[in-house]
């Protein structure tokens, strides 16, 4: 226990860490803001569930697509150069919104979702593991948990604002006008970071192993030895579940819950989302940064909270009423560590394949591309209920990695 109490940055590294973790929140609105537009979209243009889920499909696949560029990126230019082009696209793709509404077709909307995309990439590439190494190693975990943690009040802005101003009641000729608003509000604030991050120096950080001999000796930086770390492996996997599971709750939980409890309307089922849903995973994270973590082992923590939520998808998928509705938004408390918990442990000892491993990492978020269109259509043909059976099998995934998958032990040369 004694090395959780180290301090969490390094002296000199507070300013930087700062900026970067201001990042986390950024991307957290424009996540947020995705499982409005999905329910929109069914409403203001009469498609399934399965079709609307082309929101996530070209969100996430963004990422895949832009993955491995980014790692490159990184890997050539440096965390700055890659953070100031990512929210280059971001600004772009956020102020492309507001032409689309003139086009008013979906596709030109998805067009500007594929842009953030890649330019969230850009960034979370970055920072991510950017975080865990401006300080201590054993405190790697509380680090980026903390950093994400701000990733959680964007999730809580995110459908918070976009509901308020997208839903909102439009007499205007143009429909589709609304959609643009919240993207104007956040193009503006990052066009403004990126200035702040373009002024400020930012030091550029060389990873180092920080265990044995033999891995000190494993200087060569390629995909192959990359995957010969069975836990980066099998990290890369549970983060594919975890933002398949997270994104799959996000996109139905306007629909759950309209669908369960008929008497709530589109906002105030967004405003539930915003509150009760991303609160509670802001809450989660923020408590496992700063209590819970220091109490307990990440990978413990990790796999009790997958348990708790492959507990409460079963009641979801129950369809209880409002014990279905409130186990929903609970599942936001228990998916708030997963995402920097897996990566933090997925990284763990790469050394010089850190940012290469982080790529890949950041390519596993196209789960969040697969996964909405599965449940989808097993809505269309069945229940909104039934569908949760999928991030249900997803938890389980994760409760093994926790357990077990995490651990450091490289495959034989």
């Amino acid at each position: 226990m004694k090395t959780n109490r180290q301090k969490l940055v390094t002296q000199g590294y507070m300013i930087p860490f700062i900026l970067v973790t201001s990042l986390f929140f950024l991307w957290g609105f424009a996540h947020g803001c995705l499982d409005v537009l999905n329910k929109h979209f069914q409403e203001l243009l009469s498609m399934s569930k399965a079709k609307s889920a082309l929101v996530q499909f070209v969100f996430y696949g963004g990422y895949f697509l832009m993955a491995i560029p980014a790692g490159l990126l990184m890997q050539r230019f440096g965390y700055k150069k890659g953070i100031i082009f990512g929210l280059s696209l971001f600004c772009a793709g956020a102020f492309l919104m507001l032409p689309a509404t003139f086009v008013q077709t979906f596709g030109s909307f998805l067009a500007c979702l594929f842009i953030i995309a890649c330019g969230l990439t850009c960034l979370e590439t970055a920072a991510n593991p950017y975080t865990t190494i401006l300080g201590p190693p054993a405190s790697a975990e509380r680090r980026i948990n903390f950093s994400q943690s701000f990733n959680g009040l964007g999730w809580i802005a995110g459908p918070l604002i976009g509901g308020l101003l997208i839903f909102s009641d439009n007499g205007g000729e143009n429909k589709f006008s609304s959609i643009a608003l919240p993207y104007l509000l956040i193009g503006t604030l990052v066009f403004f970071v990126a200035l702040l991050f373009w002024r400020v120096t930012l030091p550029e950080i060389k990873e180092e192993y920080h265990t044995s001999d033999d891995n000190a000796a494993d200087t060569d930086v390629t995909w192959r030895n990359l995957f010969r770390h069975r836990h980066f492996v099998l990290a890369v996997l549970a983060q594919f579940f975890y933002v398949a599971a997270q994104t799959g709750v996000n996109s139905f939980f306007i629909n759950y819950v309209t669908e369960e409890m008929p008497a709530i309307s589109n906002q105030a089922a967004s405003r539930i989302l915003a509150f009760g849903g991303m609160g509670l995973f802001w809450l989660g994270r923020f408590s496992g940064s700063t209590l819970f973590m220091q109490m307990a082992k990440p990978n413990k923590l990790l796999a009790f909270y997958a348990l708790m939520n492959v507990i409460t998808m079963s009641l979801v998928v129950a369809g209880l009423g409002w014990v279905s509705v409130v186990a929903l938004f609970s599942t936001y408390f228990f998916m708030s560590i997963m995402f920097p918990t897996i990566f933090a442990l997925g990284i763990k000892d790469l050394g010089p394949l850190t940012k290469k491993g982080s790529s890949l990492l950041v390519m596993a978020i196209v789960g969040g591309a697969l996964i909405p269109l599965l449940m989808g259509r097993i809505a269309d043909v069945s229940t909104m209920a039934i569908g949760f059976i999928v991030p249900l099998c997803c938890f389980a995934f994760i409760l093994y990695f926790g357990l077990d998958g995490y651990k450091v032990r490289n495959s034989a040369r």
